[in-house]
């Protein structure tokens, strides 16, 4: 069923003008026009306004064949639209909003421009993500009527507004831009004046660490994208979101949060002005840390870099037997998965009652997947059978493969692996789950570290397809086969990365939750705001409070304690309002409260 156009307006702002008309200016003409404002596209080129005007004919014809809209809608929705090269076009707008290249010399002359030809109260809005919102409206005659109106690309199909506001800003102005957001059926946040606002002031700190990540060669391209994808369920990896995004602009946006912040964190990775001045700028040029067939296309073909799948590796060892070391829903989850794929499972705890109420645990999940119709009864009665409870690891004498998933605690691990040490049979292989601690401290607790590696599941682990495989200096060839082979047979995704804190997902992972803390403790912006952020702005599935508070505060404040000692920069200190909540005991849901509250179970 077609969706009909406004007709009747409600803000004030019912005629817009848009400067600059690429994809980014194009696209916010047709929301504006959708939702029954009259626009004028001005863009210095010729060859643009044809190109928006063609733009705009194909996309309202492409919503036509889909049903969105009728025939006479979108002859409506186009004869709203008109196109000019000249700025004086705009005289008659109640709101200007300017798209333009990101530099504040063009920006600034636009708004000189501007300020000779609108009416006094024009609001004037930035489409900026990079610039100073207060420095181009300290330069306006009217500052008071200056502010940031952050659209999303592509701006028809994002929710997200980020509505900047400057300490020149008049409230009347901020109001009007977020009615006309609403409008437009857009999700509004208020935010104030800093690089990157709220979204890419936290998703562009992620991509230039995932750009140093790879550059460091700690990973492939390949495993840190699919880390982030698989472990975290956002819908593109980092390094092609930088492709998508374009290397020269992600660069230009972590300069000028560097210049404002003078944090490391945005100091923007080498590897990223040394692909922008090669022309390597991502799918807009063909080439960037992937190879596309075409420029701009979205398809990736191999290239140099492209793991080869016939790469000769060593010879794993055989795996039939697999001991799992915990009594916890990480212990119990990963037993499940090895018995699952049908392998036979110790599941060995402190004392055979621990042992049973983990064994029980699967018994209850397998049931939940039988009454999903995910599988049948007989096939989880087998499942279950394949898991034998034990109260001793001396029932790990003949296990081939020994997992433990104990207490994320040094020296707790320490010791079961000299107890594994003693009681495994030689050639099995012994992993750890760990996800912040360093395997070869395990390693070096046994007298064969070379048989020691690191196999990092996500929790649930039934369900999350991502295991890190972390390999130390002293991992022997065979063992790092093994596992990847066992990956495969358990149907997870294996990713390789080196023993340092972190590892992948972690090392990416907290660094930008730890920054969404330190805007919150800043007063910069609310938790609703910052969270619907990065699920509307970013793609992401979570909001970060959300996803702190389901982690526990107390897991993530000791997460980022480990990543600050080892890489030992201030930026990943944990921010203050994190160490203050764990120590008033508000660790997330499974106390009630963190960054909010719960309903009691």
């Amino acid at each position: 069923m077609a969706t009909p156009l406004s007709d009747t307006p409600l803000s004030p702002l019912r005629t817009v003008a848009v400067v600059g008309l690429g994809t980014m200016g194009t696209g916010i003409a047709e929301v504006l026009a959708a939702a029954g404002r009259d626009v004028v596209g001005i863009d210095i080129s010729e060859a643009r306004t044809a190109k928006c005007v063609a733009g705009l004919e194909a996309s309202t014809a492409r919503a036509v064949e889909r049903g969105r809209l009728t025939a006479q809608q979108r002859d409506v929705l186009l004869a709203r639209v008109t196109t000019s090269t000249d700025l004086a076009a705009a005289a008659d707008a109640d709101l200007v909003i300017e798209v333009a290249p990101e530099s504040y010399d063009v920006k600034q002359q636009i708004f000189r421009e501007l300020d000779a030809v609108v009416r006094p109260e024009t609001i004037l809005a930035t489409g900026t993500n990079a610039l100073s919102v207060t420095r181009l409206a300290a330069d306006s005659a009217r500052p008071e009527r200056v502010l940031g109106m952050h659209f999303f690309n592509p701006a028809p199909a994002m929710k997200l507004v980020e509505v900047v506001s400057s300490v020149l800003t008049s409230p009347a102005a901020v109001t009007a831009v977020t009615d006309l957001a609403l409008d437009l059926g857009k999700e509004p946040v208020a935010v104030g004046d800093r690089p990157g606002f709220v979204a890419d002031g936290l998703l562009f700190g992620y991509l230039n660490q995932a750009a140093a990540m790879y550059e460091a060669n700690y990973a492939s391209r390949e495993d840190i994208d699919a880390a982030m994808r698989l472990g975290c369920g956002l819908p593109m990896g980092p390094l092609a979101l930088l492709d998508l995004i374009g290397i020269d602009t992600a660069r230009t946006v972590l300069e000028a949060m560097y210049t404002e912040s003078r944090d490391r964190l945005h100091a923007p990775a080498p590897v990223l002005k040394q692909l922008s001045e090669a022309g390597l700028t991502g799918r807009k040029a063909g080439r960037g840390f992937y190879t596309y067939d075409a420029p701009g296309s979205g398809t990736v073909v191999a290239d140099a870099l492209t793991p080869r799948e016939d790469a000769s590796a060593a010879a794993g060892r055989t795996v039939r037997s697999v001991g799992v070391a915990g009594s916890g829903t990480m212990a119990s989850g990963i037993a499940e998965v090895f018995a699952k794929a049908g392998y036979e499972v110790v599941l060995a705890a402190r004392s055979e009652e621990k042992a049973a109420a983990a064994k029980a645990r699967i018994g209850k999940s397998l049931a939940r997947s039988v009454d999903k119709g995910r599988m049948t009864a007989e096939a989880a009665a087998l499942t279950l059978e394949r898991v034998r409870a034990t109260g001793t690891y001396d029932d790990f004498a003949d296990v081939d493969l020994a997992l433990e998933a104990v207490a994320e605690d040094l020296e707790v691990k320490r010791q079961l692996f000299g107890t594994l040490d003693k009681v495994c049979k030689p050639g099995a292989v012994l992993a750890t789950t760990t996800s912040s601690l360093p395997v070869v401290a395990c390693a070096r607790a046994t007298s064969r570290p070379q048989d020691v590696i690191g196999m990092h599941f996500f929790n649930p682990a039934p369900a999350m397809k991502l295991v890190e495989v972390v390999r130390t200096v002293l991992t022997a060839d065979d063992v790092h086969a093994t596992v990847r082979e066992v990956c495969g047979t358990i149907r997870k995704h294996a990713v390789d990365c080196g023993d340092r804190a972190g590892f992948i997902v972690n090392a990416l992972l907290f660094p930008y939750l730890n920054n969404a803390i330190k805007m919150v403790q800043e007063h910069y912006a609310s938790l609703d705001d910052i969270d619907a952020a990065m699920k509307l702005g970013g793609g992401y599935p979570m909001g970060p409070f959300e996803l702190l508070d389901v982690v526990g505060l107390d897991v993530s404040l000791a997460i980022e304690k480990v990543l600050h000692r080892e890489f030992r920069d201030p930026g990943l200190a944990p921010a203050p309002l994190l160490e203050h909540l764990v120590a008033a005991g508000c660790l997330g849901r499974k106390t009630g409260r963190g960054f909010r509250e719960y309903a009691k179970r």
